[in-house]
């Protein structure tokens, strides 16, 4: 027997805080009489995180921040193995509240808080997912932080290294990564000194209209530094940020993103963070605390480990 396709989907758990601990959001699809946590398949070459977001946004009418990946869930229908991949997310601070309005996909929405939500949803691998979220601390911001995309080789580039531009390669890479860091909804876009760095961020900065700050805490070492300096500085400036409670983007540099986010982590190696060009991190925290970390790959196309049911 041939192997099942498999149809990739992805979703959330959107929450919101409530006076007796967090609410969670599920959908009733009246084609199925069930309820569920919102999700849908992705449309052709779209990104998970993307898809997650777009599908939230579509059964709910709410606009939403993703915040900490939650487990995939794997399982078989009859014709197609179905691999579905889940972020906490929240509604956009920064935008009015949504309005839902009953359809024909998703009929009914409720808000309740965890314990009850789990009694409602109608399939064991959603209270999975559920389960996930009850497990974490409250977040309270989220960051990316991205390495610049390709700039071609540091030899061939005849000026000051600081001011040698993205190439072709590096450019598409620079607006991949802009349609997710948009996710998160950035208020503040930061920038090492490099010219590549700041042109990394220039396609986000077009999108969400924030200018693009120069910060030299995440420049790789200059003369007389010590590595181990420089990655403390960058280390300690994302802590900041990320205390701020404000959602911000940052681009650096591959000799400073790796030891930098292992020092924020508090474990692990700087190669359990190693970030190739144009790729970067969507970091959650409750207050400096880092309690999730996920990568941002433009073209994610990963092996995911997911939970299965039968």
């Amino acid at each position: 027997m041939a192997p099942l396709k498999t149809v990739r989907a992805a979703g959330g758990v959107l929450w919101r805080p409530a006076a007796n601990g967090p609410e969670i959001c599920l959908i009733h699809r009246p084609k199925y009489d069930d309820w569920s946590l919102p999700k849908g398949k992705l449309d052709p070459g779209e990104h998970p995180l993307t898809a997650a977001v777009r599908e939230v946004c579509e059964e709910t009418a709410v606009q939403a921040v993703p915040q900490v990946r939650l487990p995939a869930i794997r399982y078989e229908t009859r014709d197609a193995a179905k691999l579905v991949e889940y972020w906490s997310m929240r509604p956009r601070p920064d935008l009015p509240p949504a309005r839902f309005t009953p359809n024909s996909e998703v009929d009914d929405l409720r808000w309740l808080p965890v314990p009850e939500a789990r009694k409602l949803l109608s399939y064991p691998h959603d209270g999975t997912v559920v389960d996930a979220f009850a497990g974490l601390d409250q977040v309270t911001t989220v960051l990316a932080v991205v390495r610049h995309g390709h700039a071609g080789r540091r030899e061939d580039w005849p000026g000051a290294d600081s001011a040698r531009p993205l190439d072709e390669a590096g450019g598409a890479e620079a607006r991949e990564l802009a349609e997710l860091a948009a996710h998160i909804g950035p208020q503040r876009l930061i920038s090492a000194s490099p010219r590549r760095c700041q042109q990394t961020l220039t396609p986000l900065a077009a999108t969400v209209d924030l200018p693009i700050e120069v910060d030299a805490s995440f420049d790789e070492p200059r003369s007389g530094e010590t590595p181990a300096a420089r990655h403390a500085v960058a280390a300690e400036r994302i802590r900041t940020l990320a205390a701020a409670g404000e959602p911000a983007v940052v681009c650096s540099q591959g000799k400073i993103i790796p030891d930098a986010l292992c020092q924020v982590a508090g474990h692990g190696t700087p190669r359990d963070f190693h970030s190739p060009k144009g790729t970067g991190w969507l970091l959650a925290f409750a207050g400096e605390r880092l309690i999730g970390y996920d990568r941002l790959l433009p073209s994610d196309s990963r092996v995911v480990q997911a939970s299965s049911r039968s």
